[in-house]
């Protein structure tokens, strides 16, 4: 569940998933030139598409969540460079594979009339 409040950013491009925390953290300040402990939550993609990893600062501490897809890949923009910001909908979305930027109802409701 994202904090009410919180924002999330995608960064564009891949990272390195190697990198820790920290070095996220850093990237965020150095590139983004924007405050990672501010409560937002900073999602990176890997090289390959099938792997995550999110940061957020909570106020007290640092967490890193990672999730990688068994099948699949995760949708992400096609710039190189840059975030973008999503809802909570649209995170939930990507984390479990749908494609965020387009999601389609598989079914309709009715009217009763």
């Amino acid at each position: 569940m994202i904090p009410s409040g919180a924002r999330v950013w995608i960064a564009m491009g891949h990272t390195d998933m190697r990198r820790g925390m920290q070095s996220l953290a850093a990237q965020v300040q150095q590139t983004f030139t924007k405050d990672p402990f501010a409560g937002d939550l900073w999602v990176f993609r890997g090289r390959s598409g099938s792997l995550v990893k999110i940061i957020w600062h909570d106020g007290v501490g640092m967490s890193l969540y990672a999730k990688r897809l068994e099948r699949g890949k995760f949708i992400w923009p096609s710039a190189k460079d840059g975030v973008v910001s999503l809802t909570a909908a649209q995170l939930a979305c990507l984390l479990d594979g749908i494609d965020w930027r387009n999601p389609q109802y598989s079914w309709r409701p009715t009217s009763a009339g």
